[in-house]
């Protein structure tokens, strides 16, 4: 693995050119008083180092004449270790981990400058670390006052993030290899839940029962807090309480994935409780299902990435229209954008080391195009809360479509098939005729 660490760093210094990149590993969460968080690395300084420990701050600087790689880290220390577990330390930042030189992190302000000095620009992202941020400001600033006499020197700040978006959003083999790890630990979980649910169950239960098929089957846990929402909770998009009963004639939507090894499946099914649509719920449900199979059928090399949105909110659109829930001409209800109030969200997002991964689908103006090896959710949906009213002009919503929200989720890879795609997640039923269990 250490090999394709080097590959990526090697990657990213060709595109650094003149400039040096810094990144600082992520700081520590406190989940209460003086009670940690179980340490999560940043995604970007692990895909770049496979380094786990926190502390630690690493340097590409292609122009230096032996030192490419360097790591600052904490130095080996006995006694913090038998608290807190073992510490690569200076030796094995450079025998485990490949750096060129390593040093203890409290050198880092005497160390940094004699690599920021003779290169330009400085790549570095303002990320969590407020603290580190102000540091690497500092940095810049005393380097770019000597500038007028060394002539050398950091004259701008750069995103290293934005560099690297180019990078992680194409998955290598052995990335896709832990993404379909991750993505078949939450199918398991995924259709256990869906075999388990009844009515009288509170939401917490199946919770309780995927989280632990993530655990039992490897996976490090969640990869965001787990969504299950009964009934109108279904309308709340990022409803986590996750404390209600479960009502026989309900919807529930399950919104949860699992992280393997730092890489993460996420993936949403919204079924009825007790095995039956009803006539308002099914016929909702299958306008999401053509929606979301219309946006995925717009995931392919070459296609823009707004394609597949477009795809969705016009079939949407166009359903709610027939449905009598909007009123007026379909280019302009979407151009008014008069779906919002039903389908409020993107329809997707860039999925890996971060649930919602590194890049944009935008470069200034231009729509980015889909390329093989990048991996997108594809998640439409129609909510309806209990409290819906009407927009200026449109028509009431009747009390028979209130309290119902779906949303449908799958993890799709852009491929070189026929297709162009290939649905990571189908494990997971989603057709009514699958759904149902009268």
């Amino acid at each position: 693995m250490q090999t394709e660490y080097a590959q990526r760093r090697q990657h990213l210094m060709e595109k650094i050119g003149e400039g040096v990149a810094v990144f600082c590993s992520a700081p520590p969460a406190v989940n209460h008083n003086d009670v940690e968080y179980n340490y999560r690395q940043d995604s970007s300084f692990y895909y770049l180092t496979g380094f786990a420990e926190p502390d630690a701050v690493a340097v590409l600087a292609p122009n230096h004449p032996e030192h490419k790689f360097i790591l600052f880290v904490r130095p080996r220390d006995r006694a913090a270790e038998v608290w807190a577990g073992h510490r690569a330390g200076v030796e094995g930042a450079t025998e485990k981990y490949g750096a060129d030189i390593a040093y203890p992190i409290n050198e880092l302000d005497e160390k940094l400058p004699q690599y920021l000095a003779s290169s330009d620009p400085m790549y570095y992202h303002f990320g969590h670390n407020q603290k580190f941020n102000e540091k690497m400001i500092w940095h810049w600033q005393r380097l770019l006052q000597g500038y007028g006499k060394r002539g050398t020197g950091p004259r701008s700040i750069s995103d290293a993030n934005l560099l690297l978006a180019t990078l992680r959003l194409r998955k290598s083999d052995r990335e896709l290899e832990k993404i379909r790890q991750a993505i078949e630990i939450s199918t398991v979980a995924h259709n256990q839940a869906f075999a388990n649910t009844q009515p009288g169950m509170f939401e917490y239960q199946l919770q309780a029962q995927i989280e632990n098929d993530f655990r039992r089957h490897g996976a490090v846990g969640p990869a965001y807090p787990s969504i299950v929402a009964a009934g109108a909770n279904s309308c709340i998009l990022h409803y986590v309480e996750n404390n209600a009963q479960l009502q026989s004639g309900d919807l529930l939507l399950i919104d949860a994935g699992c992280c393997y090894d730092y890489y993460n499946a996420d993936i949403t099914r919204t079924y009825p409780i007790n095995g039956k649509f009803t006539s308002e719920q099914r016929t909702l449900y299958e306008l999401v299902l053509e929606a979301q199979l219309a946006a995925i059928a717009a995931v392919k090399p070459g296609n823009p990435t707004n394609a597949f949105h477009d795809a969705a909110v016009k079939t949407i659109t166009q359903g709610l229209l027939d449905l009598g829930l909007l009123l007026g001409n379909l280019e302009e209800l979407i151009e008014e954008e008069k779906y919002k109030p039903f389908f409020m969200h993107g329809t997707g997002h860039w999925l890996g080391m971060d649930v919602h991964d590194l890049g944009g689908f935008k470069m200034g103006e231009t729509w980015q195009n889909f390329e093989t090896g990048m991996l997108v959710t594809v998640e439409p949906g129609i909510y309806i809360a209990p409290d819906a009213t009407a927009q200026e002009g449109q028509p009431e919503i009747l009390d028979r479509w209130k309290g119902i929200g779906i949303r449908i989720e799958d993890d799709v890879l852009v491929t070189d098939g026929d297709s162009g795609h290939e649905v990571l997640t189908r494990g997971v039923p989603k057709s009514v005729a699958q759904l149902e269990r009268v």
